[in-house]
């Protein structure tokens, strides 16, 4: 599955008021909605499969039935998540090196990408084996250049 695929599904389960989203089990969709989990948009997850969250059945469940289930965050019946959108592309990847993402995470544009907002984030995929998926401060508190694959807010 592809970033724009989870960027998208996400967004969509947010403005249909969805209070569970389910995505397939890998390591990009894990580390993303570990992100947003951290940051706030989502309040839980859970390992399940196609059926519904539960761990225990994941454990037996084949690769093609696992999924990660996602308990989606409402305040005051708005969505919290109100936007998540793709920077890099498949047709343009967009890596940054510690100047580039000190400048999104400071107010400052760096190339194509427009600066952080308040309470908005950015997943910067690593070549580190530990720390595949991190936020953006979090790569630059960490000194770990990588490709800023998309932004929630």
């Amino acid at each position: 599955m592809l970033p724009h695929d989870i960027c998208s599904k996400i967004q969509n389960a947010f403005r249909a008021r969805h209070a569970k989203l389910a995505v397939n089990h890998n390591r990009q969709n894990l580390g993303i909605l570990n992100i947003l989990l951290k940051a706030g948009f989502i309040s839980s997850i859970t390992r399940g499969t196609v059926a519904g969250p539960d761990p225990q059945a994941f454990t037996s469940a084949s690769q093609s039935e696992q999924r990660i289930w996602a308990d989606l965050k409402y305040r005051d019946d708005q969505p919290v998540l109100s936007n998540m959108e793709l920077i890099s592309k498949p047709s343009k990847r967009v890596y940054m090196d510690l100047s580039g993402i000190r400048a999104i995470c400071s107010g400052r544009r760096s190339g194509q990408v427009n600066p952080l907002g308040m309470g908005e984030v950015a997943m910067v995929r690593t070549e580190h084996k530990e720390h595949e998926w991190l936020e953006a401060r979090e790569a630059l508190q960490l000194r770990i250049p990588g490709e800023v694959v998309c932004r929630a807010r």
